[in-house]
């Protein structure tokens, strides 16, 4: 079966900080979006969310036609996905909750329209246990904030369908994410277990007194960090290379860089790692809160992004 081939109708389920920014995004994009949730100050929170979120969208750019006006609240979720083409479900991560609500966006929605959870950490196979059109089921998971960064990891369960995977990569594409495919379910998912994995050398390198927390984001940011915002790690190698590209990394130097990967650390994250981390950033957030902190991260991405583009 093709699931909503021709996608003009989205649905959000669930509008809390993920939600939101998935509401934006498609907004932006050009969609007709109807988003619901029990919360009493959901509406209000949600469009002054989008209403923050537009100056942004507009300085990146956004599609004819797009308006906020294109955005419909409706608290009764039978009433709100029972014409989407597409459901990008944001609710709370309880392998219970999510279950439940599967199964009734699955009984709420037409029979071809594509249902996709933004879980980060439930599997594909325990949300559509229950339903009973399983194989149009699928993870989206989205790097925080939807509406500014475009990575989405797509995974299905058991029951997933491959033309629901194959539709939801094409439609994340066609909306401007970078969507990846995972073969397999994995707690976190990957970009969450390559963040974990750095991390876990940063809180080593700061419990056994390497450098400060600071010296340590610098580390990231100045080094490695902003290579990573041009390409990924194995291309780097190929430039590593030099000349022989990956093939001369691989035979001269990559041994070099799996041995020190035995030498990585274990740390212990003990009450006082946990007040050092806390410490060292809050030192450099100084006066700045975390809402600024974060609108100045977005304006800096973004900046990237169409640094990229062009």
């Amino acid at each position: 079966m093709t699931y909503a081939k021709h996608i003009r109708r989205v649905a959000i389920v669930g509008t809390g900080l993920i939600g939101s920014g998935w509401t934006a995004h498609y907004l932006a994009r050009g969609f007709d979006v109807v988003a619901t949730d029990p919360a009493p100050n959901a509406e209000g929170a949600l469009r002054k969310f989008v209403d923050d979120a537009w100056p942004l969208l507009l300085r990146v750019g956004i599609a004819n036609g797009a308006s906020r006006d294109r955005l419909r609240f409706e608290p009764d979720m039978r009433r709100a996905l029972h014409d989407a083409d597409f459901v990008q479900e944001s609710g709370p991560e309880r392998p219970d909750f999510k279950t439940r609500l599967f199964a009734d966006m699955d009984d709420a929605t037409p029979f071809d329209s594509l249902i996709a959870s933004s879980s980060s950490g439930i599997t594909m196979d325990v949300m559509q246990s229950l339903c009973k059109h399983p194989e149009r089921c699928v993870v989206g998971h989205p790097f925080n904030p939807p509406h500014v960064v475009p990575l989405v990891e797509v995974v299905g369960g058991a029951k997933t369908s491959q033309a629901a995977l194959d539709q939801a990569m094409s439609f994340y594409s066609a909306v401007g994410k970078k969507p990846i495919l995972l073969r397999k379910a994995l707690p976190g998912h990957v970009a969450n277990r390559l963040q974990a994995a750095l991390y876990r050398e940063v809180a080593y390198l700061v419990q056994h007194d390497v450098l400060s927390v600071e010296d340590a984001d610098i580390a990231v940011c100045y080094g490695p960090g902003l290579r990573w915002g041009v390409m990924g790690p194995t291309l780097q190698w190929h430039l590593g290379g030099g000349a022989g590209g990956i093939q001369h990394f691989m035979e001269h130097l990559m041994d070099g860089l799996f041995s020190r990967m035995n030498e990585l650390g274990h740390p212990e994250l003990t009450p006082a790692l946990r007040q050092t981390l806390i410490d060292g950033a809050l030192q450099q957030a100084g006066e700045r809160s975390v809402q600024e902190l974060a609108a100045w991260e977005n304006e800096v991405m973004t900046g990237v992004l169409k640094l990229r583009a062009a």
